[in-house]
């Protein structure tokens, strides 16, 4: 089957990856030829990790997904993405209040470059509730890590935290 689309970006902090960062970029490797994670410079949030930090912890953790590839920018990702020839960018969807900005942004990358289509990928439902914020509250308190984020991130979260 070919698909009309061969290349999708995945923009986020990711900060760090979650089980349903995870899920999404599973399922849309399905989608496309080939899925870039693309983890934002964003000088304007105060990150727990470092983007080399982030890169390194995305490509642990989806080692055995083959068509996918990690990258950085900072800048509009519209930008990157035209840079890079992908014609779609992917966004995932937790809950409804994450739609209303999702929207927003995708009619805002859409005003800025028309040839590109935002893609709103719905959270499985045991993901839906995960965010990278509450991911970092447990660890920060010492709660348990499993089932929120994949092996590869729980000894680096307990590390910034000072947790064992």
């Amino acid at each position: 089957m070919k698909k009309n689309f061969s290349t999708a970006v995945y923009p986020g902090s990711f900060d760090p990856i979650t089980l349903g960062h995870i899920d999404i970029i599973q399922r849309i490797s399905k989608l496309f030829d080939e899925v870039i994670i693309l983890v934002a410079h964003a000088p304007d949030k105060a990150s727990l990790f470092t983007v080399e930090e982030r890169i390194k912890m995305i490509q642990q953790s989806l080692k055995k997904i083959k068509n996918i590839r990690v990258d950085s920018h900072q800048g509009l990702t519209v930008e990157y993405a035209k840079k890079c020839g992908a014609k779609v960018l992917v966004r995932g969807l937790r809950a409804v209040v994450d739609f209303e900005y999702e929207a927003s942004m995708g009619n805002i990358n859409k005003t800025i470059d028309p040839e590109i289509e935002t893609i709103l990928v719905f959270a499985s439902p045991e993901y839906y509730f995960i965010s990278s914020r509450m991911v970092k509250d447990v660890a920060k308190n010492g709660g348990p890590l499993e089932g929120l984020v994949p092996p590869e991130v729980i000894g680096p979260l307990k590390r910034k935290w000072g947790k064992k």
